[in-house]
């Protein structure tokens, strides 16, 4: 992309925003860095960046999201960058506050500011971590690639998402509510509603035990937890049913399937977390046999369970089958069965909530949740955790 021309006949510079993180487990430890860049004024996002960097610190880290972000913004056409990240000391050193010491970083910081000497204006602010939560995620899933032997790349089926995040406001003074995001249609059409349903009980959730990929089937109570909830639906106008693979999931979408009169589609995407070695053990089981390790995982939606999955990789998988089942039906209502986990991340991804917020979220079974995803800006849910068919 480079710089429009203006109305007469001249060339406007184009701004963006960098947001760039970086990080390390360990400190020095497995380290990688992302970076997105954003038109300014829209937010519309205009590049993403990720990579591992081996084994570095978190400083290491942070200087190259920074180096990698500015890259892209030169590749893009971009004039005007300001630069944001909650790195006090990259943010600090590169507006000449602070002075570069440790001779890891002297190299990167002189990269960084060749890079900086190559556009016309570059501003460095500090966010809070909650700010930088897009170039954090990117970071993480490049640390995740690495671990699992890949090089991060970036995942087509998270353009949708890309797109449609919360737009950077103006000034005051400036402010334009017609139409927050360039480029879309003055009429988007309805939204697309996601009717977000937790599956049914099970005998592990009876027992409060880990549940991810096994495969235990309803109990009897289960099922009819499931028929109520279909039976509130089947007046709901949902035009489809997409369903987890998973057993207790995919028996509570045939349930709601045949009273919306509709065939149940799987997506692969909605399967709960993979707990790895902790499946099937209570919390505190876990925390006997496992204390190291689940401290670690309470403290990081990047780290996984033994053998596992980490909350980070399933948001990965369940932005994209989002990105599917809105592709697939547009403008629809559209019944959503899963687990307590993607059912989260999605409200989550609504509400742009940091990671952090799968911790201040409680789920009951067979709760409805709803979600209206609108093509020309930010989603709005409208209910979560409702449980008012077992009451009737």
């Amino acid at each position: 992309m480079r710089p429009d021309h203006g109305a007469h006949g001249g060339v406007r510079a184009l701004r963006v925003t960098v947001e760039a993180d970086g990080g390390s487990r360990g400190n020095p430890g497995p380290a990688g860095y992302g970076a997105v860049v954003r038109e300014a004024g829209t937010g519309r996002v205009l590049a993403e960046r990720a990579a591992s960097v081996g084994r570095a610190t978190n400083n290491v880290a942070e200087y190259g999201g920074l180096i990698a972000g500015l890259r892209a913004a030169a590749e893009v056409g971009a004039d005007e960058v300001d630069v944001r990240m909650d790195s006090k000391l990259v943010v600090e050193q590169m507006s000449g506050r602070w002075k570069v010491k440790h001779p890891s970083m002297q190299p990167l910081a002189r990269e960084a500011a060749e890079l900086v000497r190559g556009f016309s204006r570059v501003t460095f602010s500090w966010i809070p971590r909650a700010q930088n939560a897009h170039a954090d995620r990117l970071a993480n899933e490049a640390m995740d690639a690495a671990a699992q032997g890949r090089t991060w790349q970036p995942d087509p089926a998270d353009e949708w998402l890309a797109q449609h995040e919360a737009p950077e406001p103006e000034p005051a003074a400036s402010l334009d509510t017609t139409n927050r995001l360039s480029g879309w249609q003055d009429d988007p059409g309805p939204p697309t509603t996601t009717l977000l349903l937790r599956h049914g009980e099970t005998a592990l959730s009876v027992e409060k035990r880990f549940s991810g990929i096994g495969d235990p089937p309803l109990t009897e109570a289960g099922r009819a937890m499931a028929a109520a909830a279909a039976t509130r639906l089947a007046t709901s106008g949902a035009t489809a049913v997409v369903s987890s693979p998973l057993r207790r999931a995919r028996e509570t979408a045939a349930l709601v399937a045949e009273a919306l009169g509709v065939d149940v589609e799987v997506e692969e995407g909605l399967r709960e977390t993979d707990f790895g070695d902790w499946d099937g053990y209570t919390f505190a089981e876990v925390r006997q046999k496992w204390p190291a390790e689940l401290d670690a995982w309470l403290a990081s939606t990047a780290v996984a369970p033994p053998h596992g999955e980490s909350f980070d990789a399933t948001a990965t998988r369940v932005r994209a089958a989002l990105h599917r089942v809105l592709r697939s039906h547009a403008g629809q209502r559209v019944v959503c069965v899963s687990h307590v986990t993607p059912v989260k991340t999605l409200l989550r991804i609504a509400l742009e909530a940091p990671p952090s917020a799968l911790y201040r979220m409680h789920l009951d079974l067979v709760s409805l949740s709803e979600v209206q995803w609108f093509a020309d800006g930010p989603a709005v849910v409208r209910s979560m955790n409702d449980t008012g068919h077992l009451r009737g």
